[in-house]
């Protein structure tokens, strides 16, 4: 067995045809889709970014427990998994600086081996002591940015990194195709923010922008209605929709690959995101700070197995991001161990049915989510109220929340069930978001898909505050999170 995990950043499935908006062209996921298996009812769990690899590589829900962190010593990796179990080896492509950087360290490591693609975002990469040349703007650009932007053309997209991940991708396949017993691990930062394409793909939705100033990069805030009207949201919503087709266009040379040397037959493939993107929807751009809504937390999963009596179907049943390390694990004939969360959605892959009766999502030290696929449930931090970051490996300086002075506010000690080392506790001020009444939101997601109007009714709510405290209790919440978001534990 081969398998590939292809993650694409901030993939938004309300943007994906064969999730239902057949405005974006996107020729080459709906090709897959079409062979694989769509899954429906796939959630994000713990957000944003790092925290939702970690999720990936150990399918433990995390965020009840740690920020963004690095993976820590006592995790068990998907990769290092298969190694020892199935002798299996992995390989990782990856424009995602993140994996580089002092707080997200460690998750390259444990594959055999990797590939890391320069020049996404801010990736502090071309060395630029005098100023770039940077345009008027609005939105989040940074210096670093700019620096990155002047070394390439910007209308030839060999220049750009997530084209490159995938010819990467594409020369791996043509080295190994003929091998046994491998897994790859392809990521693309794309469409994740800048929203930055050549002009052909943005003209592909009649992208007609006055140029103002210049906005591929929105703020992390709500939308600004004096300066960023209805001509702007269109902008930036033509921006993701063409770097999107640009992902798409490559993903397509890839499965061409595919084609070419017949790896189908015995090559599994799994697509997916680790959360959604907000584009002006709900007044908001980008994530983080709001409530999570559908759009960030409810999000894309695309599987193809050889021979899957699914295979070109779609399925219903409730899956998280902690199943795709079990799930990778299973497809190798290796086992996880009893403190992973998630379960193999193997059976999925046979007949449709039922998988989780209800998940969990969320962002540490923010509100506590719940969903069981018709409704959602969120318990927000009690005002005043602290949580507690866990870390075996505080970063450089920053300690992992507050700085240096954190250290002197922090515990030490064997604070967490999966393992007996001693690790930091540092105390974190929880974070509402914006716009937090403080109180419990219930929605009923079939007939208000927006999330627009609370539900008052007081049986129902007693009914998922119940759910949450267990839910809570299997996947291991601390003692304090409890308290933190006003449930009683028994």
């Amino acid at each position: 067995m081969k398998t590939i995990l292809i993650m694409m950043d901030s993939l938004n499935r309300h943007y994906l045809s064969s999730y239902g908006n057949a405005g974006v062209h996107t020729p080459h996921l709906d090709r897959l889709a079409a062979k694989g298996i769509v899954f429906d009812q796939h959630y994000s769990g713990s957000l944003p970014c790092m925290p939702a690899r970690r999720e990936l590589m150990t399918g433990r829900l995390n965020f009840m427990e740690s920020r963004w962190c690095p993976l820590q010593p006592f995790d068990e990796a998907y990769p290092e998994e298969l190694r020892r179990q199935s002798v299996v080896y992995s390989h990782l492509i990856t424009d995602h600086y993140h994996y580089f950087e002092a707080q997200g360290a460690g998750y390259h490591t444990p594959f055999n081996t990797w590939e890391f693609v320069r020049g996404q975002e801010g990736d502090p990469w071309h060395p630029g002591v005098g100023e770039p040349q940077i345009p008027e703007f609005r939105g989040k650009s940074k210096r670093q940015d700019w620096v990155n932007r002047g070394s390439m053309d910007a209308e030839r997209e060999e220049d750009y990194p997530t084209p490159q991940c995938f010819e990467r991708a594409i020369r791996f396949l043509e080295r190994n195709h003929m091998e046994d017993r491998w897994h790859l691990q392809l990521e693309v930062f794309d469409p994740h923010e800048p929203f930055m394409c050549p002009t052909k793909y943005r003209e592909l939705y009649n992208d007609n922008w006055d140029d103002r100033y210049h906005f591929d990069w929105p703020a992390y805030a709500p939308v600004d209605a004096d300066e960023e009207d209805d001509a702007a949201i269109r902008h930036i919503r033509a921006c993701y929709a063409g770097t999107l087709t640009m992902a798409d266009a490559w993903l397509g040379k890839l499965l061409d690959t595919m084609d070419a040397l017949d790896l189908w037959r015995d090559t599994a493939v799994i697509l997916t995101t680790d959360h959604g993107h907000l584009l002006g929807e709900h007044g908001y751009w980008a994530k983080n700070y709001m409530f999570d809504y559908q759009e960030l937390v409810h999000i894309p999963l695309i599987a193809y197995v050889p021979g899957a009596p699914m295979n070109g179907k779609r399925v219903g049943g409730l899956t998280s991001t902690i199943d795709i390390m079990p799930t990778l694990l299973q497809l190798h004939g290796a086992v996880p161990s009893t403190y992973v969360h998630g379960r193999s959605f193997d059976g999925l892959f046979v007949e449709d049915g039922s998988h989780h009766e209800a998940l969990l999502y969320g962002y540490f030290g923010k509100d506590i989510n719940l969903t069981d696929g018709r409704y959602t449930y969120c318990r927000q931090p009690v005002p005043g109220s602290m949580a507690y970051h866990h870390t075996a490996t505080p970063p450089r300086a920053s300690a992992g929340a507050g700085g240096m002075a954190a250290y002197d506010r922090c515990e030490v000690g064997a604070f967490l069930p999966q393992t007996t080392m001693p690790v930091y506790c540092f105390p974190v001020p929880s974070q509402p978001h914006h716009n937090a009444t403080h109180e419990p939101l219930l929605y009923d997601l079939a007939t208000d898909p927006d999330q627009r109007s609370p539900i008052q009714d007081a049986a129902l709510h007693a009914h998922y505050e119940a759910q949450m405290s267990e839910w809570m209790r299997r996947y291991e919440a601390p003692e304090w999170q409890y308290v933190r978001v006003g449930l009683g534990q028994e």
